[in-house]
């Protein structure tokens, strides 16, 4: 398991099941910042004391400080979807839903969070791959993860783009 950011680059989306059971790739380091939490808490309307207010979370949080909304480390997921993998024939891409969320640890303010992502399961539909990634919110320093979710998406190929072209990476320490 590499701890250096990469992404795996697929030619096609036929390819794509040629990957089920393993990583995907794995993004650089995201800080969490309390503007980054005020941010999210204005645009949820989640203005919960454990996130937004520092003195009360120095005081009474078991944390001594403010942490993230769950919610808001899994607003990643799709950022770090992005960032992990590419299918060179892809037109047009959906996300499709969330299956087995779980948050098996806090993220405090100025941690520092990170995506693991690996293809679980990959089915062919017409013109394309409806798939699910796992993802792990990797906390700088922790042992658990933030959060730990699978992640449903689907993909349709380009009729235009002829196969070849982009050749799978793999992970600079594999």
């Amino acid at each position: 398991m590499t701890n250096q950011a990469y992404s795996t680059q697929i030619a096609q989306v036929a390819d794509l099941k040629d990957y089920v059971g393993k990583e995907l790739g794995l993004t650089k380091w995201v800080e969490i910042t309390q503007a980054r939490i005020n941010m999210f808490a204005e645009a949820t309307e989640d203005y919960q004391w454990i996130h937004i207010n520092p003195e009360l979370s120095a005081q009474y949080s078991p944390y001594k400080k403010t942490i993230a909304h769950g919610f808001l480390v899994l607003s990643l997921a799709s950022k770090f979807a992005y960032e992990t993998y590419a299918i060179g024939d892809a037109t047009m891409g959906v996300n499709y839903g969330l299956d087995r969320v779980r948050f098996p640890n806090a993220t405090p303010v100025g941690a520092l969070l990170r995506g693991r992502v690996s293809l679980m399961d990959c089915k062919e539909i017409p013109n394309g791959a409806r798939f699910k990634l796992k993802m792990e919110f990797e906390l700088q320093g922790e042992e658990r993860p933030a959060c730990v979710a699978e992640f449903i998406a689907q993909v349709y190929a380009d009729p235009n783009i002829k196969s070849g072209g982009m050749a799978a990476t793999q992970p600079p320490d594999a």
